[in-house]
Order: structure tokens, then sequence, then C-alpha cells
């Protein structure tokens, strides 16, 4: 992998932890930008450009909350990690919500935050490499294309996150045809952990109401399966 090539925004107001973060990136070959609060990360995500982004949630002036989102507004393919003291499960799907990849509780090891960052950016990589052929799908009267992560239906679109994309892809391979909750979890959160479950099924409800541009699709629940997408 081309790591060398990924540029990090680290935002993390505890100057000590975010040195050494920093430090650890960088010795891994990410080159890193550390900024201190919510507002300083959001200046410094305007003026240039980030492959990644490792958020602290509780952060002075602007929370990692906020920042995510204003970052969403301008970006909805960058890979968001959080960093938080907090390990409520509320919290956990908060972060999914606003288009999270992945979330890491404090404290953690410095692997493990290397091992997920590098499982996001193989995923973002391979999505990069699938190309066009075989991405635009219309469901209904609706039209989704994988490559521009846009849900559109005559003047109204909306645009995916890449992992709501990501999973309205799977859907639309098998489409009429139940997919299976697992395979979707190790296909796209690479593991079937009970965050990621808890995080997929955000995803599905927010998949729902874009879907409703087209009275004729339905996402539905296979109770103790998975998921169908159908069109009729």
């Amino acid at each position: 992998m081309e790591n060398q090539k990924v540029k990090v925004l680290l935002a993390e107001d505890d100057k000590n932890l975010g040195t050494i973060l920093k430090s650890y990136l960088e010795a891994k070959g990410y080159p890193a930008t550390l900024c201190v609060n919510g507002e300083e990360a959001f200046q410094e995500f305007n003026k240039n450009d980030y492959d990644f982004c490792i958020l602290d949630v509780m952060m002075p002036v602007k929370d990692g909350f906020t920042l995510a989102k204003e970052i969403r507004n301008i970006d909805k393919k960058v890979p968001i990690l959080f960093l938080t003291a907090k390990s409520m499960a509320d919290d956990k799907l908060k972060g999914f919500d606003i288009g999270a990849d992945d979330y890491l509780t404090k404290p953690f090891n410095m692997e493990e935050l290397l091992a997920r960052m590098e499982a996001i950016i193989r995923r973002s990589l391979t999505d990069e490499k699938e190309g066009p052929e075989g991405d635009t799908y219309q469901l209904g009267k609706m039209e989704f294309n994988f490559v521009r992560q846009t849900l559109s239906q005559g003047k109204e679109e909306v645009k995916l996150t890449s992992k709501e994309a990501a999973l309205l892809k799977l859907l639309c391979q098998n489409l009429n045809d139940v997919v299976d909750r697992s395979v979707a979890l190790n296909k796209i959160w690479l593991d079937d952990s009970y965050f990621n479950a808890r995080s997929m099924d955000v995803y599905v409800t927010k998949l729902r109401k874009y879907l409703k541009m087209d009275a004729n699709v339905e996402l539905i629940n296979v109770h103790g399966v998975g998921f169908k997408l159908v069109t009729r």
C-alpha cells in the first residue's frame, strides 16, 4: 500500500497524546497535521487536501461531532475515525449516523489504531479500483450512481457517504434477494461485531429514508436473516 500518499488530519486537544499520535503515524509513513481544537481542524481541512481524518469527540471550541458534520458537508468520501474517552453505545451510534467509518475508545493500542486505519484505506482503494463499469443501477424511477455516490430521481438528488453507497451497491447487486446481515457486515464493516451491527442498522434506516423518492422501491427487514431491496 502506498501509504505515504495518505495525508492525515489529526484533531486532538490533549497535546501530549496528539504529539505521540502524530509521531507514530509519521513513523509508519502517514504524514499528519495536528490540530488542538475543532475549529482549527476545520480551517485546516478547508485549506489543504487530506485523505483521512482522526477526530477526538470531546474538544474545545468545536467538538468532533460538529466538525465531522461540517467535513461531511464538504467531502462525503474522506474516511473519518473518531477517538473518544466515552464508551456509551449512543455516542458511537451518533458518530456512525454522522458518517464515521470507525470508532476507537480511549485508551487504545497504537497498533489497533493503525490496523483500523489501514482496513478503511484498503476498502476505499478497492471501491476505487472497481471502476465505473456496472456501477450505475436503475431502481424504479431512481438512478443510483456508485462512483458519484448519488441517488437521484429527476431534479432530486441525494449525495451518499461511502458506507451508504457501498451498502446500497451490495443491495442492488442482490436486488429482490435477501442479503445476509453477516455478509454485509464482513464485506463493508470488515467484521460483524455488536457495534458494527448497530451501525449498519443506522445506515439501513438512512437508506430507507432516501429510497422514499420512489414508493415502488422498498428496503425491507427479513427477520433473523438480513435485508432485501425490492422493486414493484
